[in-house]
Parts: structure tokens; C-alpha cells; sequence
């Protein structure tokens, strides 16, 4: 296991969810973190909490990753101390919707699409050329079981993830005979804002997603992402698919009601 103490890690859609809990777990850590995403209250709150509790050294970005020169910008505007950037969560992503792909709403698919995909490759682009540059880096990137299994209604977003998957394994490979490493972090069900973003905010809909089941916690995935980056430097683990124990697929759920 190595040291992460003091490296810098840059973590999308650090203002909720699993990139809260990877901000939290890797503060714990000792690194210095720079955390991105569009709500800059919910970021300082975060922030906040963590130099309290661990001293951290923290920048924070109000970005949106869709917006490829906002990104260009912000990672080019970053001062020295905080551009050698070691480890890269490319966390933010979301669903909207579940309808049938012929009724499917154009607003709803550009949004996956620009977020999802789009945006991990914005980040991926601008950061990895410095990380080969100085023979160290470690790209994780959140996949999903989507990417692994369609479901009824999932299309577009499962078209996302498996996408995320493709380019985790071509970026891999174009690393070859680098020290830079890439993983792919693809969970089942996980309770976080994600169901209440899928269905535009209606609540009592995201909650009937988790009922009567275990779902894994935004901490689960942040200490296999932790796991994975803290091997031996010539250890890579590629991709890690996990569910909670009352799923067997992204179709078979067990619900005690």
C-alpha cells in the first residue's frame, strides 16, 4: 500500500454523493484536494468540514464539465502548487429519464451524453499529458453495471457508461509503457441523489428505488477507490464491478417488503 500523503487529487461532482465521500476519504488521507463541481455553496460547506476535521488543503472549482473551455480554462488557470495533479476522479455523471428510446426526450440525452462522456474526456485530456509528462497518475473513472448490462429504459445512459468502459480500456491502453494508471469503478445500486436526478426531482419516486433493499453507500465505492489507487505502483486494476447483496444484476433486485 502506498502514501497518498500530500499528492493532489482532483475529484468531479465533489458537491454530493460518491464524490463527497471519495473528498472525505482522501482527506483522511492527508492529500490536497481539488474539488469540482457546479454548486459552489455545497463545495465550501464540504470544504469547510475538512479542514476542520483533518487540516486539508483544499481548491475549489465551480465547473461544469460539459463546458469544455470552462474546463481548459480552469485547469490552465490553476497555480503551480496545484498543477501537478496525481490522481483524477472523473466522477460527474447522471441519468434523466427512463423513457423508451423512440419517445426519449432530446434534453434528457444531451445532457447524459455532454456529462457522462464528453466531460470525463475533457478532463481526461487536459490532466493526462501532465501525469505521463512526469511518470506518475492514476485515472479513475465511475463507470456502472449500465455499461456492463442494458435495462428497460436505460439506453441512452447505458450507451454512457459503456462508452466510459470502452474508453477506460482504449485509454489503458494508449498509456502503455507508462507508469500512468486506469481504472474503471462500475457499482450497482447506490444510494445517493442519483434516482432523484434521473426522475427531475421527484422524490417519492427515487425513494421507491431503494425500498426494501441494501444498497451500497457513496462510502463503499469511495474505499474501493481508495483500494485501488493505494496498490504498488506496478499494480493496475482495470475495472471493478461491485453490487450490494441484494442485487444480482442490473435487472435482479431482491426487495424485502
Amino acid at each position: 500500500m502506498i502514501s497518498l500523503k500530500n499528492q493532489i487529487v482532483l475529484i468531479t461532482g465533489a458537491s454530493s454523493g460518491i464524490g463527497t465521500a471519495c473528498a472525505k476519504t482522501f482527506a483522511a488521507a492527508g492529500t490536497k484536494l481539488i474539488l469540482a463541481a457546479r454548486r459552489l455553496e455545497r463545495l465550501e460547506q464540504l470544504a469547510d468540514g475538512l479542514r476542520n476535521e483533518f487540516g486539508s488543503e483544499i481548491h475549489l472549482l465551480q465547473l461544469d464539465v460539459r463546458d469544455r473551455l470552462a474546463v481548459e480554462s480552469a485547469l490552465s488557470h490553476l497555480l503551480p502548487i496545484w498543477s501537478d495533479i496525481d490522481i483524477l476522479i472523473n466522477n460527474a455523471g447522471l441519468s434523466r429519464g427512463l423513457d423508451k428510446l423512440y419517445t426519449g426526450n432530446f434534453q434528457d440525452w444531451e445532457e447524459m451524453i455532454d456529462t457522462n462522456i464528453k466531460g470525463l474526456l475533457y478532463l481526461t485530456r487536459y490532466i493526462v499529458p501532465g501525469m505521463v509528462s512526469r511518470g506518475r497518475g492514476h485515472v479513475v473513472n465511475l463507470g456502472s453495471i449500465a455499461g456492463h448490462q442494458t435495462y428497460p429504459g436505460g439506453n441512452v445512459y447505458c450507451g454512457t457508461k459503456a462508452a466510459v468502459r470502452a474508453i477506460s480500456e482504449g485509454l489503458k491502453q494508449d498509456l502503455l509503457g507508462t507508469s500512468v494508471r486506469v481504472t474503471s469503478v462500475d457499482p450497482g445500486m447506490v444510494e445517493t441523489e442519483f434516482s432523484a436526478v434521473r426522475f427531475h426531482g421527484d422524490t417519492e419516486r427515487a425513494t421507491k428505488v431503494y425500498q426494501g433493499v441494501t444498497p451500497l453507500t457513496p462510502e463503499d465505492i469511495a474505499e474501493v477507490i481508495f483500494f485501488c489507487v493505494t496498490r504498488s505502483p506496478h499494480v493496475n486494476i482495470n475495472e471493478v464491478v461491485l453490487m450490494p447483496v441484494d442485487q444480482a444484476s442490473a435487472t435482479l433486485v431482491n426487495r424485502r417488503i
